[in-house]
């Protein structure tokens, strides 16, 4: 379908954002991906941001990102990308800059480089994809698995006295002085998608007012490595993913 076409639902008439191009996704069925996607490209463009913006993609399921929005992208080495950001910003401090991360990513290789760019306060926007797994590699258990959670790593479920408990790193993010934002969303209802959007474009905003690091974690299912089917992930994470990681915001400055 060209990006000029509509997709027409009875009297709903839906417009492709000009930034997502025509290449078909990898992502799995009922992924988030997609979603937050589609919320990036919408904001960069009614920020009237496309040729202004440049996306930090490390290794995760999102590595390709690069393929789907058509902004400027750089490509970091596993969980480095708010340290990629910190450079990109402070060589173009009139650009807008993300990074686009899994907790995998995130919380776990990448925790020092995390911490301490929200520490110094960036002026960048930390998106933080949070599927409680390493999902593109086969499902092992991340920092952010739940309890007694069977993953490929830990077939018995997540031990506390073994492997320790589930990382609220956005909790933690949240007590540094130099974040202005930290709000945890999802996308799995249209009023979810909303609120998220609404946060979403919040912290780029931040970014360009210069009040420091923003960091949005969207809470998200991975139906594969929780083997389960696109629908009941969704109910999996209601039931267990929203009670250990609130929806909502953490600091909002």
């Amino acid at each position: 379908m060209e990006q000029s076409e509509i997709i027409k639902l009875g009297s709903l008439a839906y417009d492709k954002p000009k930034l997502m191009n025509n290449n078909p996704m990898h992502y799995c069925p009922g992924c988030s991906h997609g979603v937050i996607h589609k919320l990036i490209a919408e904001i960069v463009e009614e920020m009237g941001m496309e040729e202004r913006t440049i996306g930090i993609s490390p290794v995760g399921c999102a590595v390709f990102a690069y393929n789907y929005i058509d902004i400027d992208w750089l490509e970091a080495a596993h969980g480095r990308a708010p340290a990629v950001a910190t450079g990109v910003k402070r060589l173009n401090p009139s650009k807008m800059v993300f990074t686009y991360q899994g907790d995998g990513d995130l919380a776990a290789i990448g925790t020092g480089e995390t911490i301490h760019a929200a520490n110094r306060g960036e002026n960048i926007v930390i998106i933080f994809v949070n599927n409680a797994t390493y999902g593109m590699t086969g499902g092992q258990m991340a920092p952010t698995t739940l309890i007694g959670s069977s993953t490929s790593t830990s077939p018995d479920g997540r031990d506390v006295s073994l492997h320790g408990y589930p990382l609220k790193i956005s909790d933690l993010l949240a007590q540094l002085e130099g974040t202005c934002l930290v709000t945890r969303v999802a996308v799995h209802t249209a009023a979810a998608t909303r609120k998220a959007k609404k946060m979403l474009r919040l912290a780029f905003e931040n970014s360009m007012k210069g009040k420091g690091t923003s960091l949005v974690e969207f809470v998200s299912t991975c139906s594969p490595a929780w083997k389960l089917t696109p629908e009941k992930a969704n109910d999996w994470m209601v039931e267990n993913m929203f009670p250990y990681y609130p929806l909502g915001d953490l600091k909002n400055l």
